[in-house]
């Protein structure tokens, strides 16, 4: 899967700023995703942790609300920034929702260094990170 240059590096920014505004005052693991839909619709979302762990929200689920909150679905491309030279992966309950959104999808995997600069990144597809994705109507 590729994606134009130019939104592949609007959706990095925009994911990049998402991580600067994470609330993780416990983990200190601060994430930023961003969806870019096949309408051009750009939407970030942020880690925003809870004492109640599970009331924790990932970058990627808070990216998803927002997009469908704006009217807006199909989503192609994710972009997910998180710290280190090696870049951290959707979890579990990510990869299963984005996967409600699109079969299939471009994941870009970012990780920043504390001044900002990247460190790695790397491509996969959704289908990759979930190849055996449970379907709604499997019910």
């Amino acid at each position: 899967m590729t994606l134009d240059p130019v939104k592949l590096e609007q959706l990095v920014s925009a994911a990049k700023e998402a991580r600067g505004r994470a609330y993780a005052p416990y983990s200190h693991y601060r994430v930023g995703a961003a969806l870019l839909t096949k309408r051009g619709g750009v939407f970030a979302g942020c880690n925003v942790e809870n004492a109640s762990y599970g009331a924790c929200l990932c970058a990627e689920r808070n990216a998803v609300g927002t997009m469908i909150a704006a009217g807006d679905s199909e989503p192609v491309a994710c972009v997910v920034v998180t710290k280190g030279p090696r870049a951290g992966s959707p979890c579990g309950i990510c990869r299963q929702v984005l996967s409600e959104m699109a079969r299939d999808m471009l994941i870009v995997l970012i990780g920043e260094a504390e001044d900002g600069t990247e460190e790695g990144r790397r491509e996969t597809t959704l289908a990759a990170l979930l190849p055996d994705a449970f379907e709604g109507s499997q019910l």
